[in-house]
């Protein structure tokens, strides 16, 4: 603690600045707040050794922008935490979505695709990837980017901040049940698949193959040219059959796991990995109950056949491939999901921390 002649204490701004007080009392040395910093300004004093934040509030928030000083916590509050966690989301969904649409596309592939000659079999996923690289090239993986950008850079964004703010209005920081996460995560996806779908069936016929759209907003102008707004959201019920359920699961067994994990017995810097292990147990499980949904989603979107309904699809599906067609695409759609909501997951929570936001 640095005090000057007159018994003036001193102070300086926390190195970590987000879920602790802006100001706390030095233990000593260099980088103490004199009253050289604050031209015109007498700093409080006080007897005791320490002060409540509001009193410090009271003191400095009007010099607080002086020499970069944050001015009572304003400046760092000047975001809302709502917009904060569209952010995180926001930066959480992009990474993912970069690192994972090549198996992204091999799942539309998978589910689209036709054997050459009726009966003679799927193709697999390996053969897949090599048709692909060879027919397209490398970057033929990343081939529906643009709209998975333009679909999971807001639409995490939305997700995130949705959930967030339920949880403060309804939970008010307490730690949701199993079956509020459910719900919890239910009813964020819902907001976000519906804001979101025009770009989903535009990225999912990108993927296809079947379409040469030149761009996304010559897709949707097409595609409601042709379809009307009833193609721009085809396959609603199914996305929402198969995104509501997987999001309400995957935050119900995401958090569960979270609770059982040994926190307190591992070293805080390996906390990210804790967490991407419980996301990535918790994607598999979600990624399996809701697969029959997504193969019917992926079917009614890319199908050039006009009204056709959810019972429709799932009977033809049923027809030409037998229960297993509803499990076409399974193994890199588990991938994916699996891990990019790990990874978004932990992104996002790493990134509120930082804010000093609770996730």
């Amino acid at each position: 603690m640095l005090e000057d002649e007159k018994g003036l204490r001193t102070l300086s701004p926390s190195r970590s600045w987000g879920t602790r007080s802006p100001f706390d009392w030095p233990s000593g040395g260099g980088g103490a707040v004199t009253s050289s910093h604050f031209p015109g300004w007498k700093l409080c004093r006080t007897s005791a050794p320490a002060r409540s934040e509001v009193e410090l509030r009271s003191c400095f928030g009007a010099v607080g922008k002086v020499r970069g000083y944050p001015s009572g916590g304003r400046d760092a509050e000047l975001m809302h935490p709502v917009l904060k966690a569209f952010v995180c989301g926001s930066v959480s969904g992009t990474c993912s979505t970069l690192l994972f649409q090549p198996l992204d596309l091999l799942k539309t592939r998978l589910q689209t695709v036709q054997p050459a000659v009726k009966g003679s079999g799927r193709i697999g996923m390996v053969a897949l990837f090599f048709k692909v690289v060879r027919t397209e090239s490398i970057l033929g993986l990343w081939k529906g980017v643009s709209p998975s950008f333009a679909r999971c850079i807001p639409g995490v964004g939305i997700y995130f901040s949705t959930l967030y703010m339920i949880k403060q209005r309804c939970l008010l920081d307490r730690s949701p049940t199993a079956l509020q996460s459910v719900l919890l995560g239910g009813t964020s996806r819902t907001v976000a698949v519906v804001c979101m779908l025009p770009i989903t069936v535009v990225k999912a016929r990108y993927e296809s193959g079947k379409y040469a759209y030149e761009s996304i907003c010559g897709a949707l102008r097409n595609i409601y040219r042709s379809e009307g707004v009833q193609g721009l959201f085809s396959g609603l019920t199914a996305t929402l059959l198969r995104d509501a359920p997987f999001s309400g699961i995957y935050l119900m067994f995401y958090l569960q796991t979270k609770k059982i994990a040994p926190y307190d017995q591992i070293d805080p810097a390996l906390e990210p990995l804790v967490n991407f292990g419980c996301g990535t147990i918790a994607g598999i499980l979600a990624s399996l109950a809701t697969q029959p949904a997504d193969v019917v989603k992926t079917y009614l979107q890319v199908s050039s056949e006009k009204y056709l309904g959810t019972s429709q699809a799932t009977a033809l599906i049923f027809r030409d491939y037998g229960l297993v067609g509803f499990f076409r695409g399974a193994v890199p759609r588990a991938l994916r999901r699996t891990l990019m909501a790990a990874m978004a997951w932990t992104l996002y929570e790493q990134m509120m921390s930082k804010m000093g936001l609770k996730s």
